[in-house]
């Protein structure tokens, strides 16, 4: 197999696939955040660099593609999105293992200094304490967000890989 072979509509349908799950999985801790009040720790708000950064990314090489740019610079941003996204694996299996206790996590993961004694609105965001990374804000079958990270992140770059070296006709 080839790089240059012809893009397909897999590889169309992969970077399409990529953009909007990039997009749905950090939307979705932002949605936690904002609309569920979870305080996202500090390596929790690690793991959606991967997102912000991948997401577009993957809608520019979904122009790319269907602008009939060469196939080996749409395979170059589905193997740049497996790659990213194999990031994010990393991140989110470091961070899961801190929560399980496997390994020790930053040292300054919910350390904040304390806030000042004045009754200003300033002075009120100063308190707000982030959670420790070790601790797991909640748990769906048996899994953390950094666990699900993992999951989402574990298949996203598999549909990049497979989709980079893939052959482009079918």
């Amino acid at each position: 197999m080839a790089l240059n072979d012809p893009i397909g509509r897999f590889q169309q349908a992969a970077l399409a696939l990529l953009a909007v799950g990039m997009t749905v999985t950090v939307g979705t801790a932002l949605g936690f955040q904002h609309l569920a009040g979870y305080i996202p720790c500090k390596l929790c708000l690690e793991q959606r660099t991967p997102y912000y950064i991948g997401a577009p990314i993957m809608i520019a090489g979904l122009v790319a593609a269907f602008a009939k740019a060469p196939p080996l610079l749409v395979r170059g941003i589905l193997l740049a999105g497996a790659l990213i996204m194999t990031w994010s694996l990393y991140l989110g299996v470091f961070h899961a293992g801190v929560e399980w206790g496997w390994w020790l996590g930053p040292s300054d993961c919910g350390v904040v200094a304390p806030a000042p004694t004045g009754g200003s609105l300033l002075d009120a965001l100063d308190s707000v304490i982030p959670p420790s990374c070790d601790q797991a804000a909640g748990r769906f079958l048996g899994l953390s967000f950094a666990g699900w990270n993992a999951v989402a992140s574990f298949v996203l770059a598999g549909i990049g890989y497979v989709a980079a070296f893939r052959r482009g006709s079918a």
